[in-house]
């Protein structure tokens, strides 16, 4: 009768050795930092008014161009009275400004050389003055030229010389109406044309 075999086991095979384990000791935690929550920084904006006596000047101060501009709308005017009982509340207030000799040249050379030019007074005074001067200048170089020319009281030129009054006129109404506005809210009107002009000279 064939011998089987019998099969056995070493015992050194069923154990396992600790030491092809890694070691615990060995494994180190890794800890990855929570992320810090972020602050919050809350910045008050300094809310800074414009002072009334200056908006009160600034605002006086468009006056110069305005009565300047009103011998611009004398042909509105003849054409449309109603717009001529606009101005009926400030006639007092031009027939002074009128009584004064040379009113435009001294008005002109008091904002400029007593305002604009003045340190004492802030840049937003200044700007103001010295844009409402500016303006004040560029109307008065169409009369200027009207002079020089001399148009016909007829004709196609008078019709050109005729729009371009009513043209100045409602420009310079509206820059006064924007302009006054603007300083009554301490808000700095910027007028196209005048504005860049203004501040190179600041």
């Amino acid at each position: 009768m064939a011998s089987i075999p019998l099969l056995r086991l070493s015992p050194t095979t069923s154990h396992l050795t600790l030491r092809s384990l890694p070691s615990l000791r060995s494994i180190k935690p890794t800890c990855t930092p929570s992320p810090q929550p972020r602050k919050l920084t809350i910045t008050r904006m300094s809310y800074n008014p414009t002072p009334a006596p200056d908006r009160l000047i600034s605002a006086v101060a468009y006056t110069l161009p305005f009565f300047n501009s009103l011998q611009y709308g004398r042909f509105l005017f003849h054409q449309y009275p109603t717009l001529a009982s606009l101005i009926n509340p400030l006639l007092p207030l031009l027939s002074l400004y009128r009584s004064v000799p040379y009113a435009s040249f001294v008005a002109f050379f008091a904002l400029y050389l007593g305002v604009v030019r003045n340190p004492s007074f802030s840049h937003y005074v200044r700007f103001n003055s010295m844009q409402a001067v500016t303006l004040d200048v560029l109307l008065v170089l169409p009369v200027l030229l009207q002079r020089v020319l001399s148009p016909a009281r007829a004709g196609f030129w008078f019709k050109v010389m005729v729009w371009f009054h009513n043209v100045l006129f409602a420009f310079a109404v509206l820059c006064f109406v924007y302009s006054v506005s603007c300083c009554v809210l301490g808000r700095t009107p910027y007028l196209p044309f005048v504005a860049d002009a203004a501040g190179r000279q600041i």
